[in-house]
């Protein structure tokens, strides 16, 4: 059967999930009766892209159409996660660029196409969404060029066909239609893929060797590693050994080999160059590793993936209401749960631990805040610090990360948006008005500067920004940023909270917390509008007296408390802080509880 191996690419929710759905509905690869047929993104299985709407891992799968077999490869869209994009694109020998017709290239849009021809992969160019009321196609489709033009490294690349489709409803055409309701389906992409991606190379008669690019589990079988196999042929029971750039590091068996076949894995006798298999057996694989003949130990060059630029302290729960609420409470068992993570996520490092804490590295605040909310899931307690960029010493100058940073926001907030940036050192590159009464407001801005800052543009824009983000470069670190935000209303003893006491913080500031809520000593239970903490007595009830009071007195009427989601309660830190994680809490605190010893380490 003749195979191509094609990747989806595209900026956050520019509709590539959406696409692949309509992809696996049309070609008949689930029965009409099976409730696949009524589920939307159907690859995005992970509980966290559902509630989301992202995609946060990378997945394969497969369809056949007209007697070929595709194997479609979905990514993610956000640059957090791009090194799911990195180990997963030499899979493939083309890439489908999807671009929101809205929109047009974004960020990440120009990230992912830039890994594509790194590759060599040839690229199939899908507008998306043209019934979008503020749609531009032709500026969309400038814009596209232009983005190739500064991206190609070859003439050859600057040669890409482009459909136009409506993914929602299924739909694509060669040309733009001049009916959205016409009769049409996705059959002129799935031609494309077959006439424009080159089939991958052939290499049977070569010893065996496959790059392990994911790895996948199940109870039945354990791990798998999965890749395409480059030379040779994989066959059940033949003798494998593992490598990596330096040589050998194990042995094995191949013990049973799978092929995607929709959502499902069907087991095969062998598999051969080309094809994208899970393989079972393989305990000490890991990504990375080439997958070899034992005759032939050569070793395939790994994917080169992107240093993170951010990193967190991770402790184990020290709070006086540790142990109450996770199953998984150690240090040890959180290191282990850490190690386990490094094995598939790529981008993801840890340092050396010091003193019990353990500093985990990631692509951005979103990459490591979904980590943690996974780790909550799965009933792990533990502590996280504030988030700190990572510097370097390039050419003996200390140097940081800088982001390109897009928003699109209303015009009327446009100047809020300039005068915040500007304020964390924000230098702003381009302004451009968009057909849709919004502003696109291009800054080049460090890392650092980016930290907090969409909890504040959020509130600052009446939540109509748009935020998105691009690593660019390290440049020598610049002078300190002003402060963000201001004090602590801190919880000046235990106990469950009472309206009465809310009443009185919330006469000082902003609470975080209802009533009959436990806390203890050195919670954060709100903020203070002042620059200074201020400890507050919120279980204190109200003295009951014989005197006869009005009724109005006896009713104590609180605003709503701000609930703080895990992303802003990170965001929210301050260097003397720390984030409680529980399966049942968020709880936000003072790294020292106890105030007298507090103040002394200020001193």
């Amino acid at each position: 059967m003749e195979l191509r191996n094609v990747a989806i690419i595209a900026h956050v929710d520019h509709g590539k999930t959406t696409l692949v759905d309509g992809f696996l509905k049309q070609s008949k690869t689930f029965r009409d009766n099976e409730a696949y047929m009524d589920q939307d993104l159907i690859l995005d299985s992970n509980d966290q892209e559902r509630e989301r709407g992202i995609t946060i891992l990378a997945k394969n799968t497969a369809i056949n159409y007209k007697g070929v077999k595709i194997n479609i490869i979905d990514t993610p869209g956000h640059a957090d996660f791009g090194g799911e994009v990195e180990r997963t694109l030499n899979m493939a020998e083309g890439a489908i660029l999807v671009i929101d017709a809205g929109e047009g290239p974004m960020p990440q849009t120009k990230f992912v196409l830039k890994k594509a021809f790194e590759l060599g992969l040839k690229i199939i160019v899908v507008i998306n969404k043209i019934d979008k009321q503020n749609a531009d196609l032709q500026k969309t489709i400038n814009n596209t060029y232009d983005l190739f033009l500064d991206m190609a490294q070859t003439d050859e690349q600057l040669e890409f066909p482009i459909y136009y489709a409506l993914g929602r409803n299924g739909k694509a055409w060669r040309e733009m239609p001049a009916d959205f309701n016409a009769d049409a389906d996705l059959t002129p992409i799935l031609d494309a893929i077959i006439d424009y991606i080159p089939a991958p190379e052939k290499n049977d008669e070569q010893p065996f060797q496959m790059l392990v690019s994911a790895l996948d589990y199940d109870s039945f079988m354990g791990k798998y590693a999965v890749g395409k196999i480059k030379n040779g042929i994989a066959k059940s029971g033949m003798p494998i050994i593992l490598l990596d750039e330096n040589g050998v590091v194990g042995s094995g068996k191949i013990e049973k080999i799978y092929l995607n076949s929709g959502m499902k894995k069907v087991e095969v006798s062998q598999a051969e160059s080309g094809d994208i298999v899970s393989i079972a057996g393989l305990k000490n694989a890991t990504i990375g590793y080439t997958v070899a003949d034992p005759l032939n130990p050569e070793a395939l060059p790994a994917p080169a993936i992107e240093e993170p630029t951010l990193r967190i302290s991770i402790y184990a729960n020290t709070s006086p209401f540790a142990g109450r609420e996770g199953k998984f409470v150690t240090a040890r068992q959180l290191l282990d749960r850490i190690k386990k993570e490094l094995e598939t996520n790529v981008s993801m490092r840890l340092d050396d631990s010091q003193d019990a804490n353990y500093i985990l590295s990631g692509r951005g605040e979103l990459h490591l805040s979904v980590f943690i909310e996974n780790l909550r899931r799965e009933g792990y307690e533990l502590q996280v610090g504030k988030p700190e960029v990572i510097t370097r010493e390039i050419d003996g100058i200390l140097s940081e990360p800088v982001e390109e940073l897009t928003i699109d926001v209303k015009s009327d907030f446009a100047q809020n948006v300039i005068g915040e940036i500007s304020r964390r050192r924000g230098m702003l590159m381009h302004q451009n008005e968009n057909a849709d009464g919004t502003t696109r407001l291009i800054f080049e801005i460090p890392t650092r500067g980016t930290l907090g800052l969409r909890n504040v543009l959020m509130t600052a824009t009446k939540g109509t920004a748009v935020i998105n983000s691009l690593f660019l470069r390290y440049e020598k670190v610049g002078p300190a940023l002003p402060k963000s935000r201001t004090g602590v209303l801190i919880a000046f003893g235990p106990g469950k909270t009472v309206a009465y006491g809310l009443n009185i913080a919330q006469q000082r500031g902003i609470t975080f917390i209802p009533p009959q809520t436990e806390v203890y000593t050195g919670m954060i239970v709100g903020q203070n509008p002042t620059d200074r903490d201020m400890e507050i007595n919120v279980t204190k009830e109200k003295q009951l007296t014989n005197i006869r009071a009005a009724s109005s007195d006896m009713i104590t009427v609180l605003t709503p408390p701000t609930t703080l989601s895990l992303e802003q309660c990170v965001d929210f830190l301050e260097d003397d802080e720390l984030l409680e994680v529980t399966p049942t809490a968020l709880r936000l605190r003072k790294k020292i509880l106890d105030a007298t010893q507090r103040n002394r380490a200020k001193k």
